[in-house]
């Protein structure tokens, strides 16, 4: 097993920053995500992992060894793309063995090797096949077995799922994982799916504009995000964002009554509350005016107007509610978040006095 380090590293294309002085450590033996929207760096921070791109400055380690510089054969990892990449005129068998007979590594132990990943990801049966008649599950596992079988002690992964339907997707997410878990290898993962990264991941790297916005467990990411982007970008759905306003002697959710803060704050903050944590109380709730109701099966999503604001309840089971129809939420001061409202930054300093000073009657709590 080998740790890899990333220490300032940039890459620019002309004038325009791909990735900005990134920085982040994978444990040996760890499986990391390296998760984002289109366009944040992921894709080419693992290309410069695996020497397919240089950067412009910072250097790169894998374990001991400053590969910055090195050739990708020389800097002891597998790969595997989006695209799968294999050879169509080639069978399974030749393709999983094609890495390893370009390196002219030891003939006598390839049987023992191909048997061995074969066996791991259920190919046996499918040697003698062509890509062209395997499913797209199937493809995705020759494409592992060719990286797992180099036998190296780092793997690199480019989005490998995402041309899979949602159902394939699920099932290959437990076999990658198991797999990574079973050889004890460190694993770079890349992906835009917040699903992916939390339920795969022992450490996630949430990158915006080249950058890194949070690097945390994903329980962490959940429960303390760092930004209003990371609130955002981390659950299903998204983290409701309301805009606070002076009134009631204090902060109150702008448009309603709903005090949040007694007294005055030496900054301008902006309220954090996931859907899940919301609940519908008669006895408590504020009133908010429904707009739309999504039903999943195992839970209700509606979505309602709250003063200026728009929030989102995410309820379990089937609930039938037309629009316009008055809904009282509510939820526990314990499930807030607070960020500046300027740099959209967490702030827990706000939060310690919020939750010391915050209303806790129900009248004053009530729309």
């Amino acid at each position: 097993m080998s740790a890899i380090a990333l220490e300032h590293v940039s890459k620019k294309w002309g004038a325009q920053f791909a990735v900005h002085e990134l920085s982040f450590a994978a444990p040996a033996g760890s499986f990391v995500v390296l998760l984002g929207p289109s366009g944040c760096g992921k894709s080419t921070t693992l290309r410069m992992i695996a020497g397919l791109d240089s950067p412009s400055s910072g250097r790169i380690r894998i374990g001991a060894d400053d590969i910055t510089d090195l050739p990708p054969a020389s800097r002891r990892l597998s790969m595997v793309f989006q695209s799968y990449a294999l050879f169509p005129h080639l069978d399974v068998r030749e393709n999983i063995l094609f890495g390893i007979k370009v390196r002219k590594e030891p003939e006598a132990d390839r049987p023992r090797r191909l048997a061995r990943v074969a066996e791991l990801l259920g190919l046996s049966g499918l040697l003698d096949r062509k890509p062209s008649q395997l499913s797209g599950g199937q493809q995705q596992r020759v494409a592992l077995a060719r990286a797992i079988i180099a036998e190296k002690p780092v793997c690199l992964m480019d989005e490998p799922l995402s041309n899979l339907d949602a159902q394939l997707r699920q099932e290959m997410r437990r076999e990658i994982r198991g797999l990574q878990q079973s050889l004890g290898i460190t694993m770079i993962y890349v992906t835009h799916d917040q699903t992916e990264a939390m339920s795969m991941a022992d450490q996630v790297i949430l990158l915006r504009d080249g950058s890194v916005e949070q690097d945390a467990a994903p329980g962490t990411l959940y429960a303390e995000p760092a930004s209003i982007f990371v609130a955002r970008f981390i659950g299903t759905p998204p983290m409701n964002i309301l805009d606070l306003a002076p009134g009631g002697n204090g902060l109150v959710i702008a448009g309603s009554q709903r005090l949040v803060y007694r007294g005055r704050l030496p900054q301008d903050i902006k309220l954090g509350v996931r859907p899940e944590h919301i609940r519908i109380d008669p006895d408590s709730g504020i009133r908010a005016t429904v707009r739309s109701v999504e039903y999943f099966g195992a839970d209700t999503v509606i979505t309602s107007s709250l003063g200026t604001n728009s929030i989102a309840a995410r309820v379990p089971g089937k609930h039938v509610v037309a629009a316009g129809t008055q809904l009282p939420l509510t939820w526990d001061t314990s499930a807030q978040h607070y960020f500046d409202a300027i740099s959209g930054k967490r702030t827990d300093e706000v939060a310690c006095r919020i939750l010391q000073r915050s209303p806790t009657t129900t009248e004053e709590t009530r729309a």
